[in-house]
């Protein structure tokens, strides 16, 4: 990293750090700078193309700190880009032709699945097709025994039949998912050397090198996906690297992955499937930044956006990580940050069904044509509409360059929701927004509460721009004490992608007995699984105290289909080992067999190049109360109605000040809603934390 220098325009200090997230609604990015000061920017996003709507905001960005754009790039240490292509290209089924090479006799295992539904007592709700045909679905003879040995070697002219079938049908990316190659890649990799020859295609995905872990189904599903969305994926960011690095960007990007640290783009082309979750998964960075330097925080996010609410749990510091992901009824075995989310953000719908129920989501307005107050052609009322009827946001304009229309909002609130319901517009809006707020409520309790968690001890973080609005209202439904209402909310996730370290996953199936282990193999496997680790750290510039590695297993009950991963330090201690086993056991189910036999299933090696971060300079505390910029007749709730509060500028309310409720408080990209008997205090931080029921 260069020494830091002023930069002519304004007063950022170089280098500087970008990071930018992709949503619906809008593109998001944020400028830290060598001094910790923070500039947001927002553009509408381009959903036909996702390029368009990063070049937008950097546009906007150069434009309102009067720097060439190529400056604004030059000067940058670190870009790191949240992506929701790959999960896009899932949804709207728009990925790659594929075609399937598997040993023979498992042709139909992806069609077949597991057998399991997610709800057991829907029988007949169908499984989403699959990705691969039948047709496309080709056997290759050759087997690998249950230890990794070779029953019979691979069959080479079976890969030239498949090669020829791919060429007549027009396949565009092949994925190959050979019996027990979990424990030996060789025969995928001779199969993937013959095809590359035989085959005019460049995608093949090999099971073996996307995710070698035990489950046919799971594994050869996940080389499916990888291989249905690289193309699209790949081709994205290639082009994208390429146009920055063309304008003055002085190193490759960074991606943010499911598992909420960065990678390269070089690193991440084999392995696209690890995007999925890119966006939202930057949530991780952004909740470590909530929490006070040090403290095992106990923090539950729900990040609203224009789209969708995504929550997310840490828990004493931690947000866990599984291995098991679905999309779109795809299952995806690849390590990614439990996330739950729901259609629910300012651009969700509500409608009236034929027998007269009102209903929230959960399809969303998007970016155009948006909400009916955006003026855009949008006719069916939304969450934005609504909090424009209850006076909770101000008509004119918002972040991203749009504005809002209250004319517009009440008009479609009065068609869509109120004649129909035979209610009052204002009625009809606030229906919305509490029906919104409960759904909200599940939401989270789904992370919190069915996950062993009491939300009494938690804090709720709600951002994204529309979850100031929310936050107080869900906190208090939940029973928590708090809520945390970031400042720069609206860029939650582009925030937190700065805060996110590269991170690298590696997994090695072992299968061992806990108490009867050979130490000798447990720690070669470690061994080999570090190395790696730190030879791709070291390929993205981390050496040294920058390079740190983490060690797990996994491990479950004899008889147990799925194990819990378990921290182990760097010297292993199966006591120590079974007590956290039993202790996330008990957590996650309530019971543990005392004394039961357990058993290794895998080994995994976490790798991280830490960041270095410089904190922002503190902001100096408050002297005077606060004035309202105005005050304004606002919907509180059903018990308290209509009242006049007053509206804050955020940018008046500094450390130490402490205002109680009702309120608003109306900030860059956000605006935060504090109800009465809350009490509103600015933190350290410069966030607003709201007291539940702690007003004076």
């Amino acid at each position: 990293m260069t020494s830091p220098s002023r930069s002519p325009s304004l007063s950022l200090v170089a280098p500087w750090r970008i990071g930018v997230d992709v949503g619906g609604t809008f593109t998001d990015m944020v400028l830290r700078d060598a001094a910790g000061a923070v500039h947001v920017f927002k553009a509408p996003s381009v959903p036909a193309d996702p390029s368009e709507g990063v070049m937008g905001v950097l546009r906007l960005a150069a434009e309102r700190l009067a720097m060439p754009i190529g400056q604004l790039l030059a000067d940058c240490a670190l870009f790191v880009h949240g992506s929701t292509v790959a999960t896009n290209t899932i949804l709207e089924k728009k990925g790659a032709k594929v075609g399937m090479l598997v040993t023979e006799g498992f042709r139909d295992s992806l069609e077949i699945r597991r057998g399991i539904r997610e709800n057991q007592w829907d029988h007949r709700a169908p499984f989403p097709e699959v990705l691969v045909p039948r047709y496309l679905r080709l056997p290759v003879r050759g087997r690998l025994a249950s230890d990794g040995s070779e029953l019979a070697p691979v069959a080479l002219e079976d890969v030239d039949a498949a090669a020829r079938v791919f060429e007549q049908e027009g396949v565009e990316s092949v994925a190959v998912c050979l019996f027990n190659a979990y424990l030996d890649g060789r025969h995928e990799r001779q199969v993937a050397d013959r095809l590359a020859k035989a085959w005019s295609g460049k995608w093949i995905s090999l099971s073996s090198a996307v995710m070698p872990t035990m489950g046919e189904y799971e594994r050869g599903s996940t080389a499916v996906v990888n291989a249905y969305v690289a193309p699209k994926v790949t081709s994205y960011l290639d082009a994208l690297d390429r146009q920055l690095r063309a304008l003055g960007l002085p190193r490759s990007l960074l991606l943010l992955q499911s598992n909420g640290g960065a990678v390269s783009v070089e690193q991440v082309a084999s392995r696209p499937v690890m995007l999925v979750l890119s966006g939202p998964a930057a949530g991780v960075g952004a909740l470590k930044g909530c929490a006070a330097e040090g403290e095992a925080a106990n923090l539950v996010s729900m990040e609203i956006g224009g789209t969708s609410c995504d929550v997310m749990v840490m828990a004493k510091g931690d947000v866990p990580v599984a291995d098991e992901l679905v999309i779109d009824g795809y299952h995806l075995t690849t390590p990614s940050v439990e996330i739950h989310t729901v259609g629910a953000g300012g651009g969700t719908v509500a409608w009236v069904d034929g027998a007269g129920l009102l209903h929230a989501g959960p399809q969303g307005a998007g970016a155009r044509p948006g909400p009916a107050a955006y003026g855009l052609g949008g006719e069916n009322p939304t969450v934005t509409d609504a909090q424009l009827v209850l006076g909770r946001l101000r008509p004119g304009p918002l972040a991203g360059g749009v504005t809002l229309d209250g004319g517009l909002a009440r008009a479609a609130v009065e068609a869509k929701l109120a004649k129909p319901l035979g209610l009052s517009v204002e009625d009809a809006a606030a229906g919305m927004i509490r029906l919104l707020e409960q759904n909200l409520l599940h939401a989270v309790e789904r992370l919190s509460i069915e996950r062993g968690h009491d939300p009494a001890t938690f804090t709720l973080v709600a951002a994204g721009g529309a979850g100031p609005m929310h936050g107080a209202a869900v906190a208090r439904a939940l029973g928590c004490k708090r809520a945390l209402l970031p400042r720069n909310a609206g860029a939650f996730c582009a925030m937190g992608m700065l805060q996110s370290d590269v991170r690298q996953d590696y997994l090695q199936v072992f299968l061992a007995d806990l108490d009867k282990l050979d130490r000798a193999a447990l720690d070669a496997g470690f061994a080999q699984l570090e190395t790696r680790a730190r030879e791709a750290l070291s390929r993205e510039g981390f050496t040294g105290k920058n390079a740190v590695v983490e060690r797990e297993i996994d491990l479950r009950y004899d008889g147990q289909q799925w194990p819990v991963r378990v921290a182990i330090g760097a010297s292993f201690d199966a006591a120590a080992a079974r007590r956290q086993f039993e202790a996330e056991h008990q957590r996650l189910f309530g019971h543990i067999q005392p004394g039961g036999r357990l058993s290794i299933t895998a080994l995994r090696v976490i790798g991280r190049g830490l960041l270095d971060w410089t904190p922002p300079a503190a902001r100096p505390p408050q002297k005077e109360p606060p004035r309202p910029r105005e005050r304004r007749r606002v919907w509180i709730d059903p018990a308290t109605g209509w009242q006049e509060v007053p509206v804050y500028d955020g940018a008046d309310l500094a450390p130490g000040c402490a205002l109680d409720g009702p309120l608003l408080v109306e900030e860059r990209t956000t605006t935060a809603f504090v109800g009465p008997r809350d009490r509103l205090e600015v933190d350290a931080r410069d966030d607003f934390l709201v007291h539940i029921g702690g007003a004076a």
